[in-house]
């Protein structure tokens, strides 16, 4: 009941004393906040963050669950799902194997691990090699209200932490072998995971990591190029659904990493952000996204990087050990998105 309270005063606010138009900076003092129906709704910094410590406190004393659950792919079983938990039943009746890559991908709002962009992942995946590929489905995402998503995020973190922590314990599974995969929501929440491992994972890739109710100045509540030993951020709506400002180590511009060509009008933003996901999948599979080295992210989202393709790829495995800096990446408006062969 309190929830539902602290959200009802939170809109009312967020109506009744909202900034005039001309003043609103999008991330800055405030953020324009993804409603079910797919519009936006402004609401102040200050009132956004006055509702979000007090919903912190509610999470905090376990008034809320935060159901995550994991579902395994290998070569054993490439279509066909595995529900595993973190127990040494579990994982011993199911195929994974420890001398493999594993990969966690994670959904963003409204979405869950049936949605295209895991299957997508995780095709891409398994056709170049032996990975276990483990998908999170994180039920919180599903919230009717954004906010409420957010709030679920550090959590749910915690629990893939959780699960990796286990699997590396007793389970032989190598950190240095270990990518989380994130996009927008889920980008943050793989993020936390990060955060909470014993021991410092691999690589994440954020795919369009949101932006709505995450400020860039609070690196510690939001992905950041600390959270593991790589951190990519591939950014296709930056400054609408998604963060402009680099995220990563390595933060790649696709199009300018605002609006993504073959997406229309896009009023919203939601196939540009999407699109981040379709990227990274193509990038995996094929490896065919050239780019430019830009001298900072602004050169990279007004693509005044030049002409000449760097020996970086976006997506890349190699980036890990090779990447430092923002790159501008430009794409078809169809697949192959890619224009390098």
């Amino acid at each position: 009941m309190k929830t539902f309270l602290i959200l009802a005063i939170f809109a009312l606010a967020a109506s009744a004393f909202a900034l005039e138009e001309s003043e609103r900076i999008n991330g800055e003092n405030g953020w324009y906040v993804p409603q079910q129906d797919g519009s936006l709704e402004w609401v102040d910094m200050d009132v956004a963050e006055e509702w979000m410590e007090a919903q912190e406190k509610l999470e905090g004393r376990g008034l809320t669950t935060v159901p995550v659950n994991f579902y395994l792919f290998t070569p054993q079983n490439p279509k066909s799902s595995k529900h595993i938990y973190a127990t040494t039943k579990s994982i011993s009746k199911s195929n994974f194997n420890p001398a493999h890559p594993t990969r966690f991908v994670i959904h963003g709002w409204t979405q869950s691990y049936l949605n295209s962009m895991n299957s997508d992942i995780r095709k891409a995946f398994l056709s170049k090699g032996d990975y276990n590929v483990i998908i999170v489905d994180w039920a919180r995402a599903r919230s009717v209200d954004y906010a409420t998503s957010v709030m679920a995020v550090a959590a749910t973190g915690k629990k893939v932490a959780n699960m990796i922590n286990f699997l590396k314990d007793n389970h032989g599974l190598n950190l240095n072998d270990v990518y989380i995969i994130g996009h927008s929501l889920g980008a943050h929440v793989a993020g936390y995971a990060g955060k909470n491992t014993d021991g410092q994972v691999h690589t994440i890739v954020g795919l369009d990591p949101a932006l709505p109710l995450f400020s860039y100045n609070k690196p510690n509540k939001r992905l950041n190029a600390d959270d593991a030993w790589y951190v990519e951020s591939i950014q296709t709506n930056g400054g609408n659904l998604g963060f402009l400002k680099p995220i990563g180590k390595g933060a790649f511009y696709p199009n300018g990493g605002k609006t993504q060509p073959g997406c229309g009008l896009d009023v919203t933003g939601a196939c540009s952000h999407g699109r981040s996901t379709t990227y990274y999948a193509e990038a995996v599979s094929q490896d065919n996204f050239g780019t430019m080295k830009c001298g900072d992210y602004e050169e990279a989202v007004s693509k005044e990087c030049g002409s000449t393709y760097s020996s970086v790829r976006m997506g890349a495995d190699t980036n890990a050990y090779m990447v430092d800096g923002d790159f501008y990446v430009p794409v078809n408006s169809k697949a192959p998105f890619g224009m390098i062969n």
